[in-house]
């Protein structure tokens, strides 16, 4: 059996992650309310790798559980590229769940390639989003539709993207009789 959860703050007031979330939670505990609070991530602008974006991810969460005190659990997402030993570069995303017990739930995805005219500018010192925004010759793509919406030609967008790696952080609590505990 689910155990309820009233509040859920995501580690971000970007509305594509924090849409990602409430739509999530929308689904599994209808009256949940969702936030975003400002949080740094502890990593670099861009993440480069796995690892260090998982590591934003859970820096995002736990500093957003820390700031509020009534929150049931905190998310935090953290969008990345990884380089490949060949040199091309791809895209990466995780989420990160953590309660008030520290158990944490995470799960990751979003691995696209990116065109070389996105990657050069990135290997260049710019951010996904901004050097989307130049190729493309968009604004916003941050906190719109994303790279993914961008380069799927609107066939996905940043936030149907994202709700996956959300439902994937949050299987321990979705499904608890697996993970040996009460899921909270």
């Amino acid at each position: 059996m689910l155990s309820p959860m009233n509040l859920v703050v995501v580690g971000s007031t970007n509305p594509v992650k924090v849409a990602a979330v409430a739509a999530v939670v929308a689904r599994v505990w209808p009256q949940c309310r969702v936030f975003g609070v400002a949080v740094a991530s502890g990593v670099p602008d861009q993440p480069m790798g796995d690892e260090q974006t998982q590591e934003g991810a859970r820096t995002r969460a736990r500093a957003a559980l820390a700031m509020d005190g009534g929150a049931d659990l905190a998310i935090g997402l953290e969008g990345g590229v990884v380089v490949s030993t060949a040199g091309a570069m791809r895209t990466c995303a995780w989420a990160l769940a953590v309660d008030r017990e520290g158990q944490e739930g995470l799960g990751g995805s979003l691995s696209m390639a990116l065109p070389e005219a996105v990657a050069a500018r990135i290997r260049a010192g710019e951010e996904l989003g901004h050097a989307m925004d130049a190729v493309a010759n968009a604004v916003g793509t941050k906190t719109g539709p994303g790279a993914v919406g961008i380069l799927t030609g609107g066939l996905l967008d940043r936030q149907r993207a994202y709700e996956p790696l959300v439902t994937y952080a949050l299987a321990r609590w979705l499904a608890p009789v697996y993970f040996g505990s009460s899921g909270r």
